[in-house]
């Protein structure tokens, strides 16, 4: 091999190696920016069951933000067809919004349960449970369903 064919040999294994870790990256930045929109939606569908509705105030202070940071929120919400929110009235869900805290709520039940099975405490479990959820594929979660499967026989 020539001196030019090593150092091509060495950058094209270099190049191949950021962009794994380049895609590593865009995946997690993806993650982080759905997790938010998730935890909106989760809560909003939580206090529409605690409560028969979601109000900005109430989302406000179960998320420790202000009031003008969840209202910044709710408008991108419901640019994404994922919520209504009528003046003076609390927000709901759309069919999307709904398909989508649904699938949350699968997500972190997995995720959950896997931790359980792993021998983690439940309140450790569920909380731990909640950051995860949002940065695991759906491959990863079909092998957790399976370790638990494997697991509960």
């Amino acid at each position: 091999m020539t001196k030019n064919e090593e150092v091509l040999s060495s950058n094209l294994a270099c190049f191949k190696k950021k962009t794994n870790n380049l895609q590593g990256f865009i995946q997690v930045r993806a993650a982080h920016r759905r997790e938010l929109i998730d935890d909106y939606i989760e809560l909003i569908a939580d206090l529409i069951q605690e409560r028969g509705e979601a109000r900005q105030v109430d989302l406000a202070l179960r998320l420790g933000v202000t009031q003008p940071t969840v209202a910044k929120m709710l408008k991108k919400l419901i640019a994404s067809s994922l919520i209504k929110h009528k003046r003076y009235c609390g927000v709901s869900l759309t069919k999307q919004g709904r398909q989508l805290a649904y699938e949350n709520h699968i997500r972190h039940k997995i995720v959950k349960t896997f931790l359980i099975d792993l021998g983690i405490n439940k309140k450790i479990a569920q909380r731990d449970a909640e950051g995860i959820e949002h940065h695991v594929s759906n491959e990863t979660l079909l092998a957790f369903i399976q370790f638990s499967k494997r697991f509960n026989k």
